[in-house]
């Protein structure tokens, strides 16, 4: 699908269908259009759409409808789940050239609506079909043109755009490598990916650590967790540094690119979509697929531990004891707790870099899918203002996060009679003691914590761009916390 930008109006633009943004009370400009609402009952709810005639005078055969909703409540989410559904209703009306003014609002500047309405439409249409033998349907629309009213809201619409391009992209190379079958993301398929998507980006560099290197640095908890599988373990540092950077940010990604539970083993069914156990690193990827190209003024790492949690005779014990990277030891209680032993060392190596500010993507609990369901990423964190900052990042993402605490009264649920710790806990609060357990390794560095483990992966189409399977939920966020860094 290609996207263009010009200067123009609706009524003069040639296309199969023109996409009218309507508010919820709103009058249209047009008697004819006006029926047609009052035809249709319809109300302008966010979202709602309706295909109706175009009047003699245009040059389009359609007219889109999309509900805008309550004016006073029009955000850049709303900007991009309008889009998202302006292209769903034009593919299903068969519109292969549609045009569209940008939502302006006097809430949101042109910029802000641009971007998302670029992200809303191409993350709709975003499809994967690598192991599709059948073509296409062929139905989707080709070219989308933005319409902007004047030349500064043309300049600020096209600069939007382009952010919105990179956003988009970012949130596809994470879906893509989520939804990729773990038989083809191995860790060593992780590595790669992270090359391939840095490669070429002026002051990025990568950095790898192979099973030999791990056991070097001591980062035991990744070598546990590892060795049940036939596929050694990597550790990938990735690093993008500006010659005027004010701060430093880790971003820290879960890498299990299969989960099956290793000795604890999972029900079968649960296991189903457990190659979506590396999404806090495909995220961590896919934004440092565009953190060069949007020049911050921040040195970013990125990092994450690549492993495969597998039972066999070599696989970790249920009451083995790991050394991590920062010297700590965890008891494995569980082998399906497998995410936070990981973490452990890959937090570690972050801390010893001394950021500003620690973020770790993981898909971590399925407690917290219990606490906020599929949709809501919980939040933990040992800074308040840095909570603030990511819930603020996660907002203009268009991506719901919840702060949940860290209740210190917690923390003897984690201690264990053999080691420092142990790294499963007592049912009840699971996601908090999980928390509880990262926090003992970022060595009292800011940091953020973000469980991804409910909207990573959607069981179900969650709203008008985000379908079935992998969503590159995180990958925004990330992008908007560097980028108002």
């Amino acid at each position: 699908m290609e996207i263009l930008l010009k200067k123009g109006v609706l009524g003069e633009e040639k296309a199969d269908a023109v996409v009218m943004g309507h508010f919820a009370g709103g009058k249209a400009n047009s008697p004819l259009i006006e029926r047609e609402i009052k035809d249709h009952a319809f109300t302008g709810k966010l979202g709602s759409t309706v295909s109706i005639r175009a009047e003699a005078a245009m040059k389009a055969r359609r007219v889109i409808l999309v509900g805008l909703g309550q004016p006073k409540a029009f955000t850049e989410e709303s900007a991009r789940e309008a889009a998202a559904c302006a292209v769903n209703a034009a593919r299903n009306v068969g519109a292969k050239r549609v045009a569209v003014e940008v939502m302006a609002h006097a809430n949101v500047s042109a910029k802000t609506v641009a971007k998302a309405m670029v992200e809303g439409m191409r993350l709709a249409a975003y499809e994967y079909r690598s192991y599709k033998t059948d073509k296409a349907d062929g139905r989707g629309v080709k070219v989308v043109t933005i319409l902007a009213l004047n030349a500064r809201d043309l300049k600020s619409a096209t600069d939007g755009a382009a952010l919105g391009e990179l956003y988009a992209a970012a949130t596809m190379k994470a879906r893509d490598l989520v939804n990729t079958p773990s038989a083809h993301m191995a860790p060593k398929d992780l590595l790669v990916a992270a090359q391939e998507a840095v490669r070429g980006h002026k002051g990025v560099r990568i950095r790898s650590y192979d099973k030999a290197a791990l056991e070097r640095l001591g980062a035991g908890g990744i070598l546990g967790i590892a060795q049940g599988s036939d596929h050694e373990p990597v550790m990938v540092h990735m690093r993008y540094r500006p010659a005027n950077a004010r701060k430093s940010i880790a971003l820290v990604g879960k890498a299990v690119t299969f989960d099956s539970g290793g000795l604890s083993l999972k029900p079968a069914n649960s296991m189903e979509t457990m190659k979506l156990d590396m999404a806090g690193a495909a995220a961590v990827i896919g934004a440092f697929s565009a953190i060069a190209r949007l020049h911050p003024r921040v040195e970013v790492h990125g990092i994450f531990g690549a492993c495969e949690n597998m039972p066999s005779g070599k696989a970790i014990r249920p009451g083995d004891v790991v050394r991590t990277l920062s010297g700590k030891t965890i008891e494995i209680r569980n082998t399906d707790a497998e995410g936070r032993v990981t973490l452990a060392d890959t937090l570690a190596y972050a801390a010893k870099l001394k950021p500003d500010l620690i973020v770790d993507v993981a898909t971590l609990t399925g407690a917290c899918v219990i606490a906020l369901g599929e949709e809501i990423t919980g939040l933990m964190s040992n800074d308040h203002a840095a909570a603030l900052k990511v819930g603020a990042a996660a907002v203009a993402a268009g991506e719901s996060v919840w702060e949940l605490p860290l209740e210190k009264r917690y923390r003897p649920l984690i201690e264990s009679d053999i080691a420092d710790f142990k790294n499963d806990a007592p049912r009840w609060g699971g996601a908090l003691t999980a928390g509880l357990l990262l926090q003992e390794f970022v060595n009292g560095i800011p940091w953020v914590h973000l469980d991804i483990a409910g909207p990573a992966f959607a069981e179900r189409p969650l709203n008008a761009y985000t379908k079935k399977g992998a969503t590159g939920h995180g990958t925004r966020t990330l992008l908007e916390l560097i980028r108002m860094a």
